[in-house]
C-alpha cells in the first residue's frame, strides 16, 4: 500500500479535509472495474471510505450524477462527502462489509432480503422517469457490441473455439432479435448491476446500493434479472418466477408499465436476462485474460446455465440454443481446468 496513488489518497485526506496523515486505511472491498475501495478510520472510530478512480482510467463524474439520479428516487446510495474529480478521488458514507450475497450465504432470510431489493428497484422505475431521461440510453448498438463479447473472448479465449461463417451468422442472427426484443420493452433507469455483491446490508432503509456509475436509460426487465437470476446465486425457477410476478402486481398497482400480463413480462425478463448473461460469459473471461482477474471465472458455469435455460424456451431462438448445447457446454469444464491448472502452477 505504498503505491502513488496511496500517497495522494493520505495527501487528499489530510491537507484538503483534515484527517490525520496517519489515519488508519485498509483496501475495503474487490471490484471488476480500475477503481479501488479503501475504508478510513478516524481516531474517534468514524469510519468512511475513499474510492479511488484513476482519471486515467476511470471518470468519477458519472457516479456523482448517478448519485443524485437515486438519492431522487428515495433509495440508500453513499453519501458524497468530498470529491475531486479532476484527481478521481471521492469520500463516500461507509455501508459497512456485508453484502446480500454474505447475508444469504449465512442464514439470512430469502424471502425479507429479496423484498427488500425489490422494493428499492420498484422505487427506481416508478420515480426515475424523469432521472434516466438524463442518462445515455441502452439502444441497439450498446446491447449488439456487449453481447459481441461472447465470440470475442469466452469463445475465442476460454474455449478456444473457432467460429465459421456460418456460426458467425447464426449468432447475428440471435443478437439481432434480442436487440429487437430489448429496445422495445418500456425504458426505465437501470443500474445495470443489480445484484447481491451491490447490495449492502445496513442497519437503516436496506439494501445500500452500490456500483451504480454505469447507469443507462434500458430494458426494464434489465434489473430485475441482474437480481433475482444473478451470477453469483440461484434460485429455484418457481421461486424466481413467483419474486417476478409479486413484483409486476406491484408495478401494475402504481399504474406503471407492466405488460400485458404475467406472460409478457416473463419473456421480457427472459429476454434481457439472455441478453446480459451471453455478455457475462464474454466479460467474466475478458477480466482473466485481460485483466488477470481469474476469480470470476468460477462463476461461469452458473452464468451459461441461465444461457442454456433462457435459449431453449423461445423457438426464435432454437438454433443458437442448439449450438449452445454441442459447441459451448461440453467446452467449458475442460477451458476451467486448464486455467486452474496454469494459475495454481504460476
Amino acid at each position: 500500500m505504498t503505491d502513488a496513488r496511496m500517497e495522494l489518497i493520505r495527501d487528499w485526506l489530510a491537507g484538503e479535509l483534515g484527517w490525520p496523515r496517519d489515519c488508519r486505511l485498509e483496501p475495503a472491498s474487490a471490484d471488476a472495474s480500475f477503481r479501488r475501495y479503501f475504508r478510513v478510520w478516524k481516531t474517534t472510530g468514524v469510519t468512511r471510505v475513499v474510492m479511488d478512480a484513476p482519471p486515467d482510467r476511470e471518470d468519477t463524474r458519472p457516479y456523482l450524477q448517478v448519485t443524485r439520479l437515486l438519492q431522487g428516487c428515495g433509495v440508500h446510495v453513499p453519501e458524497v462527502e468530498a470529491a475531486d474529480t479532476q484527481r478521481g478521488l471521492l469520500l463516500l458514507e461507509d455501508l459497512g462489509s456485508t453484502h446480500m450475497l454474505a447475508r444469504l450465504r449465512g442464514g439470512g432470510d430469502p424471502g425479507l432480503l429479496y423484498d427488500q431489493a425489490l422494493a428499492a428497484l420498484a422505487q427506481i422505475q416508478l420515480r426515475g422517469g424523469a432521472g434516466a431521461r438524463e442518462l445515455q440510453t441502452y439502444g441497439a448498438e450498446a446491447l449488439e457490441r456487449e453481447m459481441r463479447l461472447l465470440p470475442d473472448w469466452f469463445c475465442a479465449y476460454h474455449l478456444q473455439l473457432s467460429l465459421d461463417a456460418g456460426t458467425e451468422a447464426l449468432l447475428a442472427e440471435a443478437f439481432a432479435f434480442l436487440v429487437r426484443e430489448l429496445v422495445a420493452q418500456p425504458r426505465v433507469l437501470v443500474h445495470r448491476d443489480y445484484h447481491s455483491r451491490n447490495l449492502m446490508i445496513t442497519l437503516e432503509h436496506s439494501p445500500g446500493i452500490i456500483d451504480f456509475q454505469d447507469a443507462v436509460c434500458g430494458p426494464i426487465g434489465y434489473d430485475l434479472v441482474s437480481l433475482l437470476k444473478d451470477c453469483y446465486v440461484s434460485w429455484p425457477r418457481a421461486r424466481v418466477v413467483a419474486w417476478l410476478e409479486q413484483y409486476r402486481l406491484q408495478l401494475a398497482a402504481a399504474g406503471a408499465g407492466s405488460g400485458a400480463g404475467s406472460g409478457e413480462f416473463l419473456r421480457w425478463f427472459e429476454l434481457a436476462g439472455l441478453q446480459r448473461h451471453i455478455k457475462v460469459l464474454g466479460i467474466f473471461a475478458r477480466l482473466w485474460y485481460r485483466d488477470g482477474k481469474s476469480a470470476y471465472l468460477a462463476d461461469l458455469p452458473l452464468t451459461l446455465e441461465y444461457v442454456r435455460d433462457a435459449a431453449a424456451r423461445y423457438d426464435e431462438l432454437a438454433r443458437f440454443s442448439a449450438w449452445v448445447e454441442s459447441a459451448l457446454v461440453p467446452r467449458l469444464g475442460a477451458a476451467n481446468a486448464r486455467v486452474l491448472a496454469a494459475t495454481e502452477l504460476a
